[in-house]
């Protein structure tokens, strides 16, 4: 069963790339890319996310991928970076969030089948909702800080 770092889309705010830019000495870790997958494609039930996150044409700054899929930054032991250098959409993961907070649902996409017997996803995390909804805000702060995309772009299923 493959993980999020195997799988995931994971968008990095212009915060994230300098925070990554500096702790790693790399700048080749990120491109401009459509979604590879319908999930990704922005809706207008964020539209700050759908008009900050995405560029006129669909694209969007993601992380690159290694050859086999897996994130530029995925070790044999998970992340590479430091908790707080990783990019805020991977620490909030698997909270689900808007503009306006978390929700009571988790994100979909987590592999459930991974989770040790008798413990749930969020403590076998070791996570919590205050760093989750803290690391919301600043995800929000910095997508306040890109240009306005204004996303009117018809987004075609992928």
């Amino acid at each position: 069963m493959k993980t999020c770092c195997q799988t995931a889309e994971v968008f990095v705010t212009l915060g994230d790339v300098q925070r990554i830019e500096q702790e790693s000495g790399r700048d080749d870790f990120h491109e401009l890319r459509q979604p590879d997958h319908a999930i990704y494609l922005p809706d207008d039930s964020d539209p700050v996310w759908r008009d900050k996150a995405f560029q006129p044409d669909g694209s969007r700054r993601v992380l690159k991928r290694q050859a086999n899929g897996d994130c530029t930054f995925l070790g044999p032991q998970g992340c590479v970076l430091p908790l707080e250098i990783r990019p805020l959409i991977c620490r909030i993961y698997p909270f689900d969030y808007d503009a306006g907070g978390l929700l009571d649902d988790l994100a979909r996409g987590c592999p459930l089948e991974l989770v040790q017997p008798g413990m749930e996803l969020i403590e076998e995390l070791d996570m919590n909702r205050i760093d989750a909804e803290r690391w919301r805000q600043q995800l929000y702060a910095e997508l306040a800080l890109e240009p306005d995309q204004s996303c009117k772009t018809d987004f075609q299923s992928v």
